[in-house]
């Protein structure tokens, strides 16, 4: 089996060093900016070491994951003297393998693989990597690594062009990222009516989790549920009005989510063409009162 190395040892380059060596794989370097973090990584596996620099980590290991920061990875990749016939990945889901073209013009088989999971933190990370998917971009041989590599940390694949890796970090910026905001939003307004923060947080989780659950066994779209749903103008109305008083500076927020949500339930088919023009009137249509 391939001896693994890894140039950066943050949370992502720690949690898929720890969980690829408990699958067998071997990982036998690290190295780091910061020799404490890759000291600290190689402490969590077992037979790795941390070493001084990128090319002590070229030197010794068959395939590098490069985990560094997105904005870093064109500089390991143009500073390193790699070998041929070596594979050199990075885990970045909006950069394309071109990034690593100095390692291929020295004879290096070059690939991405990218971890569809959020990372908050290292616990965090190897909890939640089980049964995630993994964005592969590279040729053989070196595909069918990566694709046994998912598959060794209980995950799927799917393989992605050059030209579509930004689109498709987007969407996981759109579905992760902008949903702790959205809750945030949330939050903010049960403080208008006296609860904090955190107690707003403890509420709605369950509504969260049973969303989610909703999403994965019912499926989009006939999980939605709510006054678009419904088609229900009277309600989304007095939403629009208690925005105006309690939070202003959400209206169009609410109406923008609103209007990309009215496609989803026309989908489920538990509205008509006549309530889709109902629905659209309503979050489109000024308050009274409202500035123009």
């Amino acid at each position: 089996m391939l001896k693994l190395g890894f140039i950066g040892a943050g949370t992502v380059g720690t949690a898929l060093a720890t969980k690829l060596s408990g699958r067998g794989y071997p990982v036998v370097c690290v190295s780091s900016r910061s020799q404490s973090s890759a000291q600290k990584l190689a402490r969590m596996v077992r037979g790795c070491n941390a070493l001084e620099s990128s090319q002590a980590v070229a030197d010794n290991a068959e395939l590098v994951f490069i985990t560094t920061p997105d904005g870093v990875i064109s500089q390991v990749a143009a500073e390193v003297n790699w070998h041929p016939k070596q594979s050199v990945v990075h885990c970045s889901g909006a950069l394309a393998t071109d990034i690593l073209e100095p390692a291929k013009k020295l004879g290096a088989q070059v690939g991405a693989f990218h971890p569809l999971q959020t990372f908050a933190g290292v616990k965090q990370a190897m909890e939640n990597m089980p049964g995630s998917t993994f964005a592969i971009e590279a040729e053989k041989p070196l595909i069918d690594t990566l694709r046994e590599m998912a598959g060794a940390l209980d995950g799927y694949w799917i393989e992605l062009e050059a030209e579509d890796r930004v689109i498709y970090h987007a969407a996981a910026v759109i579905a992760c990222n902008y949903l702790v905001t959205l809750v945030k939003l949330a939050t903010d307004l049960w403080q208008t009516f006296g609860v904090p923060s955190h107690k707003a947080t403890r509420s709605l989780l369950p509504l969260l989790n049973g969303t989610v659950n909703n999403i994965d066994t019912i499926g989009i779209p006939q999980c939605l549920t709510g006054p678009i749903a419904r088609g229900d103008t009277g309600t989304i109305k007095k939403h629009l009005e208690a925005l105006q008083k309690k939070a202003p500076d959400l209206l169009s927020t609410y109406r923008e989510l609103g209007l990309k949500t009215i496609p989803v339930a026309l989908a489920k088919g538990k509205i008509d063409p006549k309530q889709v023009k109902e629905l659209k009137k309503v979050l489109t249509q000024k308050l009274p009162g409202e500035a123009k």
